[in-house]
């Protein structure tokens, strides 16, 4: 069996949504489910919730499922034609009170405050940045402008300023209803888009917390699109329980180039201060139509494995491409190999720390013993999962089982690198849970008869202050 460590993110979308294929792709290694917000409405993703989770119990595998929020994405409004050609040179107009259809001389938009936060010399891009338009004048509701890179524009493309600074607020109408939803069923997950500081995700949190039925709480991911969020990024992690690398607004508002190092910054960032970290957009976009990804993109893939992201994630290509259960057996292949290489620096992650507490300072002990024992497996028993995550944030080639008797802690486990989380009993007692723990990893051909393993609990099970003992076995 693989022992992968890295986890797969697919978008669910119109070419993965038959119960059969996305039981396949489970099986052959997706953790987790993107719902992506941004597209259909509230039933539907109702509906697609309920398809992963019966997916997920004929795979025998749960997985986690992810919300993502729309956000405030700015766009162009509709062609009378549905596109137009816009040529370098050109004049063209973005208008606030347009109410007719577009043409090539200008169109319509949803933000309707963007005369008065751009001004002459701004740079627009459209499209993802495929058109870039340079501001002449504003007047009014309308925006004047010069085409500097022209191409086809059609219905409700994508605008960002280059640099940013819009004030469009993280969370619209229209998200607050979203999390009303996801909080309907229960999402592992919530996806803030276009966050610009930590009180946007403090605001995410309470608005999750107030639609919440029965106490659920989400894991909250702030995707980092918007160039205001780099000088914020470390109290916007500490208010988030990870990030989103999602490079395809981000590079638009900050540049291609840049768009690496960042990627970089922010997986080590994430690590130090123990949360989670995706990374996102265009990993394998060829193969939205080609059955096989380019080397460009394996590298791509391999290289976010290297750096040591949680997990790698799928958009368009699972959600309308061609090869969706392809794409996750390539992506799955890529992220072992490459694992493979890595470079493990365990004692020097310990080097100049202090632990002060128990449970930490355990988990800690956990890593360290299994490495210099060769341990075949570490076992978390764990209520809240925060062990596991602990443990999780540094490289060893030690694989961690994290037991819990909680199914949302199960499922929000699925994105921690390296973690394999397992449901057990919750009426057990220590001594119960210990040899079933160790029944259960036999079972699974994890270990076998004279393999060493390191587990860590609390004492007595369930205490709230997590756990306080370190046990090395030794399978019979």
């Amino acid at each position: 069996m693989s022992r992968r460590a890295t986890k797969i993110v697919a978008t669910l979308g119109p070419a993965s949504s038959d119960p059969h294929l996305l039981e396949q792709m489970i099986r052959a290694g997706v953790n987790v489910v993107r719902l992506n917000f941004s597209h259909g409405k509230a039933q539907d993703h109702i509906n697609l919730a309920q398809l992963v989770r019966e997916a997920a119990k004929r795979a025998g595998s749960e997985v986690g499922i992810m919300a993502d929020l729309q956000g405030p994405k700015i766009r162009v409004g509709k062609f009378a034609e549905g596109r137009v050609f816009l040529a370098q040179g050109q004049q063209f107009v973005l208008d606030a009170a347009r109410v007719e259809l577009g043409d090539v001389n200008g169109v319509g938009l949803d933000y309707k405050t963007l005369p008065k936060e751009v001004k002459a010399g701004d740079v627009l891009l459209l499209n993802d940045g495929l058109i870039v338009i340079t501001v002449d004048a504003c007047r009014g509701s309308a925006i004047f402008t010069t085409v500097k890179l022209g191409g086809e524009l059609s219905n409700n493309k994508g605008i960002n300023k280059q640099g940013g600074g819009l004030s469009a607020p993280a969370l619209t109408a229209k998200d607050m209803d979203d999390i009303r939803t996801a909080m309907g069923f229960k999402a592992d997950y919530v996806a803030v888009s276009f966050p610009k500081n930590a009180a946007d995700m403090e605001m995410a949190r309470q608005l999750c917390n107030v639609a919440s039925d029965g106490g659920h709480q989400p894991a909250l991911i702030a995707k980092i699109e918007r160039a205001e969020a780099i000088p914020h990024l470390e109290e916007i992690l500490l208010a988030s329980d990870g990030i989103m690398v999602a490079r395809g607004d981000l590079a638009v508002e900050v540049g291609n180039a840049m768009v690496p190092a960042l990627q970089k910054r922010m997986i080590k960032l994430a690590r130090e201060l123990d949360r989670v970290v995706i990374t996102a957009t265009q990993m394998m976009e060829s193969m939205i139509t080609n059955p096989v990804p380019t080397r460009a993109e394996v590298s791509d893939v391999a290289n976010a494995v290297l750096d040591g992201t949680d997990a790698v994630m799928l958009s368009a290509e699972t959600a309308a491409g061609r090869y969706p259960l392809e794409t996750v057996i390539e992506m799955a292949k890529i992220c072992h190999v490459a694992e493979g290489g890595e470079d493990f620096t365990l004692e020097a992650d310990f080097t100049g720390k202090t632990f002060t507490r128990i449970p930490y300072a355990v988990s800690m002990g956990a890593l360290f013993t299994a490495h210099h024992l060769g341990a075949k497996a570490i076992v978390a028993l764990t209520e809240s999962g925060s062990s596991a995550r602990w443990m999780s944030r540094h490289l060893t080639r030690v694989p961690i089982y994290a037991m819990t008797s909680h199914i949302a802690t199960q499922r929000r486990m699925t994105l921690y690198r390296n973690v394999r989380p397992l449901l057990i009993d919750a009426s057990m007692d220590r001594d119960t849970a210990l040899a079933q723990a160790e029944r259960d990893l036999k079972a699974l051909n994890f270990v076998e008869s004279g393999d060493v393993y390191v587990i860590t609990c609390g004492e007595p099970m369930g205490a709230p202050d997590g756990a306080n003992m370190l046990k090395i076995c030794r399978v019979v």
